[in-house]
């Protein structure tokens, strides 16, 4: 396979949504209706393509973002079917940092749902634009009018139909385009063949009056087309998906489609959407970034003649091939056998084999060009977020940020045996995910799995067992716990050694302030005359950041702190970099204890659906659990959706909780919010149980 050089034809899609929504049930039938595939996949029978993880398949749920090139009508789409679950978010938004469009999947009975809302941030915050799919039309409860305002509300969305339904529930047969006002019916049960007819009689009035709220708000995107419609001419079909093209690629307005992915309904014509509304490659705007030897900004169109440039957006360990490096390419042309230049690291790589993937198989390809997606094997010592490029023509992209873990939980081999190989297991997934992470607890010499959540690190676990047939001992999870400072102090950290040879000095005075939540550390240089040499400094800071991973109350990192070095002294001799380094240390474990150091613990936004007969019991339990409630909504018919935000320590068994309360009725999605200071009183207790 060579070079698609036809850009205008190239997709690179997401389909992204809340848990449950119809994700991987969609793309399958994507995936049957271009011919990828010749059979559908099921989902509940653990027989789908992009789900091909034995957890996934076990579970029904998608936890790694799998990537799929198809056709559909002389096209190439590539589909990234992402994870809807919160403890994958790291797989969703290192999805949509290389993606052009996304299709939004929302379930026309929940409607908008919490994690709808944090994929649909991620998309913002990347510019992605998006069309909308309302799916499960055929559930009892459905709702398209109503998905749509909660579109229009939660989201701060401007969503517009070009579909109706027809019908609903379990009389749900088709849809009607608002844009050429035909019908489209499914009459055989695969929907392969839909049957084109005349809009029915009884939904004339609606469709044209939906039409015409289509027309208006096109128009309005456009000034042509607010002329034409001002002075009452006749807007053509053409004219309006022209319109309505560019209101989405510039976000102005957002179409949404209606369908059930598992009845086989509506999905043709999302496929037609996604070519129409979603931009290729050639829509999105040039990729900036910094040249690394003089730091000026640096801009790369999607051109297959200006220098390669690529970046890596996900790490798999594959038990036949190796390690594979997903790559989206911006410009250029990366070819097999050839080296780039690891710009984040300074590295040069070679390219081993370039492959298109399709899920868990795979082809081989000789090169791919700018704006396409592949996977490339070989790449030793790159990571996911990092920039490859003509070694010659170097420039660094942004990276792509993660959250930091909640969780934790201690992990130890069963047999000397285990020990080498756990070593090895460790290493490889947390190259994979970026929100994995491992450390060594200096104290007890217990080694620590960190993650998003219970799930994340039980799915991890039970990878370490399956693919590198590792026996380990779990601890009980831990709530990733962080300390702060709330009151400004002044240290000073002198490390000075005397021996027969040559010594060791070093001399510091540090300011250490509190910062807002979130800031993280800050580290600031304000020596004048020279007190302490320049080339010391980073040293100091080094020092500084180390001593504040081991924390002062209870051994937790130190987070939301500005150390400003503003004094200190040297000695000509006997200063080294090590000895400052110290010296940095000792003003931490000197400063902090006076600034009034206080803990932090991650709280939580919970949203809990429970009929409305259990109301109370629910609320009574969040109470208990030191919840605060934020709102009460109807959710649904019967249903009521509670939101409060709760302490992640509170939280451990609550799903079996919720099933007792409410007769296994209840559902709940939770996410991270915020970090906020753990009462006083139970800050004790807690210290008191680790001093034990």
């Amino acid at each position: 396979m060579t070079v698609n050089r036809n850009l205008e034809k190239i997709r690179n899609i997401g389909i992204i949504a809340h848990i449950d929504a119809g994700k991987t049930t969609t793309t399958e039938r994507v995936l049957y209706y271009s011919g990828r595939t010749y059979r559908i996949g099921n989902v509940d029978e653990g027989t789908t393509v992009t789900d091909f993880m034995d957890q996934e398949r076990e579970r029904g749920i998608t936890i790694q973002s799998a990537a799929i090139t198809c056709e559909w009508k002389g096209y190439q789409i590539n589909v990234i079917d992402t994870p809807g679950h919160i403890d994958f978010t790291a797989e969703v938004q290192r999805s949509l940092r290389v993606l052009d469009g996304g299709v939004v999947v929302f379930d026309a009975v929940a409607g908008v749902e919490p994690q709808s809302e944090t994929v649909w941030r991620q998309a913002n915050r990347y510019g992605v634009p998006r069309i909308c799919f309302v799916n499960k039309m055929d559930r009892v409860g459905a709702d398209f009018d109503r998905t749509i305002d909660m579109i229009r509300e939660r989201l701060g969305a401007n969503p517009i139909a070009v579909q109706r339904p027809i019908g609903s529930e379990s009389d749900y047969v088709g849809v009607i385009n608002l844009l050429s006002m035909r019908a489209w019916v499914y009459s055989d049960e695969l929907g392969a063949s839909p049957e084109e007819i005349d809009v029915p009689a009884d939904l004339l009035e609606e469709a044209e009056a939906a039409r015409e709220l289509l027309v208006e708000a096109v128009a309005e995107t456009d000034e042509d087309l607010t002329l034409k419609y001002l002075e009452g001419e006749t807007i053509e079909s053409e004219e309006l998906i022209s319109g309505l093209r560019h209101a989405t690629l510039r976000g102005d307005l957002v179409p949404v489609l209606c369908g059930t992915a598992l009845r086989n309904k509506g999905v043709q014509p999302l496929l037609d959407a996604v070519l129409r509304y979603l931009p290729s490659p050639l829509d999105r705007p040039p990729i900036t970034g910094v040249d690394p030897r003089n730091d000026q900004p640096v801009t790369r169109h999607t051109d297959f003649d200006e220098p390669t440039t690529a970046l890596v957006f996900k790490i798999v360990t594959d038990p036949f091939v190796g390690r594979l490096a997903y790559v989206r390419v911006y410009s250029g042309v990366l070819q097999s056998g050839k080296q780039v230049l690891n710009v984040t690291r300074g590295r040069k790589e070679r390219v081993g084999r370039l492959m298109r993937i399709y899920a868990e198989k795979r082809e081989d390809i000789k090169e791919i060009g700018a704006g396409d997606i592949a996977a490339i094997i070989g790449l030793k010592q790159s990571f996911t977020g990092e920039t490859l490029t003509a070694p010659d023509k170097p420039i660094l992209l942004e990276s792509i940020s993660f959250p930091e873990p909640v969780i934790s939980v201690a992990i130890e081999p069963r047999t000397k045996a285990d020990a080498d190989k756990l070593a090895d297991a460790l290493g490889r997934l947390a190259d994979e995910d970026p929100t994995f992470q491992v450390q060594v607890d200096d104290s007890t010499g217990q080694t620590l799995i960190s993650g998003m959540g219970e799930l994340h690190l039980e799915v991890l676990v039970d990878r370490m067992v399956r693919e590198f047939k590792v026996s380990a001992n779990i601890g009980r999870p831990q709530v990733a716990y962080r300390e702060t400072i709330t009151e400004s102090s002044q240290a000073e950290g002198r490390f000075v050694r005397q021996t027969g040879g040559r010594g060791q000095f070093g001399h510091v005075k540090v300011r250490f302030e509190p910062l807002e939540a979130g800031s993280g550390f800050v580290f600031e240089n304000a020596v004048v005359r020279g007190a302490v040499p320049r080339e010391y400094v980073r040293s100091v800071e080094y020092g500084i950041r180390d001593a504040l991973e081991g924390g002062a109350v209870g051994g937790y990192p130190i987070v939301d702190i500005k150390a400003t070095l503003y004094d200190g002294s040297y000695h000509e001799v006997d200063s080294s970099e090590m000895a400052f380094r110290i010296a940095g240390s000792f003003s931490v474990r000197e400063g902090i204890p006076r600034a009034k150091p206080i803990l932090l613990e991650p709280m939580m936004s919970v949203e809990v659906v429970i009929p409305e007969e259990y109301l109370g019991d629910v609320i009574g339990d969040v109470n208990s659990r030191r919840g605060q409630i934020e709102g009460l909504e109807i959710h649904s018919k019967g249903m009521q959706a509670v939101q409060s935000i709760i302490p992640l320590g509170e939280m451990f068994g609550y799903a079996t909780r919720l099933r007792s309360l409410t007769q296994g009725r209840g559902t709940f999605s939770m996410e991270f919010e915020h970090y906020a200071p753990v009462p006083d009183s139970l800050a004790k207790s807690m210290l008191q149980g680790i001093a034990t």
